[in-house]
């Protein structure tokens, strides 16, 4: 059994009550970035949770931040505004040297800087990672970047960005996967002296922007980790996103099964509440279910992650049933308030398009099934 890490989460529940519905449907509505909301986390110390203690942090594990991030959304708040401080910092923690860590983790763990923003997306490339275009040329004591990255969420809320570029072509390298290097960018130097940010409207208030690199000076310094060897530190970093986003799609998941089965209980219809009809117990009884069943392979991938296991399997299983258990939570709550589900008050509707985010897209779905067919029943690869 995993550590369930209840003193965490009742005091993740205390902290989100002074934030409840009425803050984010205000925030949606004026596609406002909710620092209130971000600041109290920082201050209250859970977003330097895997920030070792000689750091500024807490020292504790992956179990620990999936703990928080469920709470946060289970809660009816947004971790998406900040979830990324904890996976990027995977790769300064893994691969970052002492100088690096010593230069900015206390800074991070104390709220002084932001880690948020996580570049690797490209226009052209989508999820073939390999094929990714922004080059990083070396040039004395920098590296100076050009290119350009799509999909980059809180761009513009961050000091500091993990960026994948190319340090050397894919044709010239002996492997796709080759030849890319991470850089750390200090964004609050790198805004008009080659960086330019473009914020992307889209059907949720989510931060996001395309990135614009022109000949960008960034220092040699700054190279996370060994030149060449990018790719590796960047799957590290997903399999953390992919299990922290799957907790986050539990806490999802208990949100709308909390709201429908209080609605379902007080909404009378004929004389009798609503979920005295099996047509209306059963679709939230199987959310349950599904959710439940999903949790647990979050518990697992969380575990092997935390026992330094290669667990890219597991975290990928984690992310596609938790964000499909979620999926099907947020359509039978809607369902369960019928009209009341589409009004702002009931809060509903914010949630289930926050949920969609996190809905893997087919051709995600595919990648994950790709990848648990060659690595666990060792198919032949499809593509």
């Amino acid at each position: 059994m995993t550590e369930t890490h209840d003193d965490i989460r009742e005091s993740v529940r205390r902290l989100c009550a002074d934030f409840p519905g009425s803050y984010w449907q205000a925030k949606d509505r004026e596609r406002a970035y909710p620092t209130e909301f971000v600041r109290t986390l920082t201050d209250a110390g859970f977003l330097s949770v895997l920030i070792p203690e000689e750091f500024g942090g807490s020292g504790l594990g992956l179990g620990a931040a999936t703990a928080i991030l469920e709470e946060i959304h289970r809660s009816g708040c947004n971790g998406g505004a900040c979830h990324a401080q904890m996976y990027v910092m995977g790769t300064l923690l893994k691969h970052g040297s002492d100088a690096q860590k010593r230069t900015y983790l206390p800074r991070i763990a104390s709220g002084e800087l932001r880690l948020q923003a996580f570049g690797v997306t490209e226009p052209t490339s989508g999820t073939d990672t390999t094929r990714i275009r922004t080059f990083a040329r070396r040039d004395g004591d920098d590296y100076v970047v050009s290119g350009q990255k799509i999909w980059i969420s809180r761009a513009e809320h961050s000091d500091l960005m993990v960026l994948l570029v190319r340090t050397t072509p894919r044709e010239e390298c002996a492997k796709p996967s080759d030849g890319m290097s991470v850089l750390l960018v200090d964004m609050r130097d790198a805004i008009g002296n080659g960086l330019t940010i473009r914020p992307i409207r889209t059907m949720l208030n989510h931060a996001t922007t395309e990135l614009f690199f022109d000949n960008l000076r960034v220092p040699a310094g700054n190279l996370l980790g060994v030149e060449g060897k990018g790719f590796r530190y960047i799957l590290d970093g997903m399999n953390a996103e992919r299990i922290l986003i799957a907790s986050e799609c539990i806490g999802d998941g208990r949100f709308f099964i909390d709201r429908a089965s209080a609605y379902a209980g007080e909404r009378s219809v004929f004389g009798r509440a609503i979920g005295e009809n099996q047509g209306v117990q059963f679709p939230i009884a199987r959310a349950h279910v599904q959710l439940s069943a999903a949790a647990l392979m979050v518990d697992k991938a969380a575990a092997m992650f935390d026992a330094g296991k290669p667990c890219g399997t597991e975290a990928n299983m984690a992310k596609m049933l938790a964000s499909e258990a979620s999926w099907y939570a947020a359509d039978m709550c809607v369902q369960t308030h019928g009209g009341f589900g589409f009004a702002e008050e009931y809060d509903i509707e914010r949630k289930f398009r926050e949920t969609r985010l996190y809905q893997v897209a087919p051709i995600s779905t595919n990648l994950i099934l790709s990848h648990v067919a060659t690595h666990a029943l060792k198919l032949p690869k499809s593509f």
